[in-house]
């Protein structure tokens, strides 16, 4: 059974991994797995590896106000365990203080456990008197330090939302999410799920927007009961309400063009109550199987699962369609809570995805029949994935127009953005699109 030490040395070695590019999801349930870690444990790590790398801007306007070398001279291993150290400091009450520092000195190499230990002995003197930069000053900077999102990022959410509501957003996508499941309506009710979670002592509540939604804290998911009948999964309550903007019924075919890992091509199944056709692609084939068993998990017969290139044309699928999901490939800027990574990546990486958006768009708009229903859904917040592609669509497409919607809870007159802040959903786009006219 490893000990906390060990946790620590487990969460050193994943944000090693993670600086080098490596997905912090990804790597850790690799090492939950590997370590057979207990719940608390798990826990402790879970706790450790995401909040570093969610507050690691702040972390690191930390250690170099209180580091006696310049910042380019310290090591970037010693960097991670001050950054480890420092966050059980400032951000957990979980930790003693002297554990923390004692915990964190051990990890260092030999040459380097003075410095850790005289900049963490430094933090707990000052730390009452180490100032955030003004919020009356460079209005990004405070922004960056304060919620841990790069002054770059900052600034351009400013450029788009205005300082008060950026600074609201940023405070949503500071909090930690919790776990929204999608319920199988095949094998049971949203109420008789909440009743099984609630006769295990699970505190779990229905979705405020999406009628088919449940919510909890963020708790090991194969361990909810439920989990092995397939009685749910996991899937946000954003998401789930773009499956409802496609109206999709019993016996419709219809067309989901990037659907791994599945939720989407699950919650279009349910809707039409197992009945009809789920065309369910997507570019990378070994992803496939992860809808494939996901289905079979949940007693789905009638997704095809079919690898392909969204933005390629198939001609055997023209005009074959009810309905068709084009939920493309963006940013993840809405996603930025459960994915930190998100937030440090690079601004030249994604600016070319509004044209990888449009061709996926413009491709599948024709596989839809006449009257037909085309749902363009995007996780992030930027305008020129969201609004401005749809924008370039229409323009070029006289034949299609917006299509007001209602799902669940939620109305609109055919595009909306969802809010982390006033929806309380991951940020997420949905526009909704009818061929013919008006």
């Amino acid at each position: 059974m490893p000990t906390p030490k060990n946790v620590r040395r487990i969460a050193l070695d994943l944000l090693s991994g993670c600086a080098a590019g490596r997905y912090s999801n990804l790597a850790l349930d690799a090492a939950i797995k590997k370590h057979s870690l207990i719940p608390a444990d798990r826990g402790l790590l879970t706790l450790l590896v995401m909040g570093v790398i969610e507050k690691q801007i702040t972390l690191d306007y930390y250690i170099d106000k209180l580091s006696a070398l310049p910042p380019g001279k310290i090591e970037p291993e010693i960097r991670t365990i001050l950054r480890l150290g420092l966050y059980q400091l400032i951000f957990t009450d979980r930790i003693p203080d002297h554990a923390a520092v004692s915990e964190t000195v051990s990890l260092a190499p030999r040459r380097a456990s003075g410095f850790v230990n005289a900049l963490l002995r430094r933090f707990l003197r000052e730390r009452d008197n180490i100032a955030l930069p003004p919020r009356d000053g460079n209005f990004p900077e405070y922004l960056s330090v304060k919620y841990s999102f790069p002054a770059g990022l900052c600034k351009r959410f400013v450029g788009i939302f205005g300082p008060g509501r950026t600074e609201s957003l940023l405070s949503a996508f500071d909090k930690t999410p919790g776990l929204t499941l999608r319920v199988n309506t095949l094998r049971t009710t949203r109420e008789g799920l909440l009743a099984k979670f609630a006769e295990s002592g699970i505190t779990a509540a229905p979705t405020d927007l999406s009628p088919d939604g449940v919510c909890l804290d963020t708790a090991p998911l194969a361990l909810l009961p439920g989990f092995e009948e397939g009685l749910f999964f996991v899937q946000d309550e954003a998401s789930q309400l773009s499956v409802r903007a496609l109206g999709a019924h019993p016996g419709m075919t219809v067309i989901d063009a990037c659907a791994a890992p599945g939720s989407k091509s699950f919650g279009i199944a349910l809707a039409m109550q197992n009945t009809g056709r789920v065309l369910s692609f997507d570019l990378h084939e070994s992803r496939l199987p992860l809808i494939d068993s996901g289905a079979d998990k949940l007693g789905i017969e009638i997704i095809e699962t079919t690898p392909g290139d969204a933005s390629l044309p198939d001609p055997a699928l023209f005009v074959s369609a009810d309905r068709v999901l084009c939920d493309v490939p963006c940013s993840g800027y809405g996603v930025m809570a459960k994915k930190p990574e998100i937030r440090y990546k690079n601004p030249a990486d994604v600016a070319g995805l509004p044209e990888v958006q449009y061709a996926i768009l413009d491709n599948c708009s024709k596989y839809l029949k006449p009257g037909g229903l085309l749902v363009y859904s995007t996780c992030t917040i930027l305008p020129e994935e969201n609004e401005e592609v749809v924008g370039r669509f229409l323009a070029g497409y006289p034949d299609f127009h917006l299509s007001p919607f209602t799902a669940g809870a939620l109305s609109s007159d055919g595009m909306i953005t969802l809010y982390p802040d006033t929806h309380h959903t991951d940020g997420f786009f949905i526009a909704c699109m009818k061929k013919g006219l008006k």
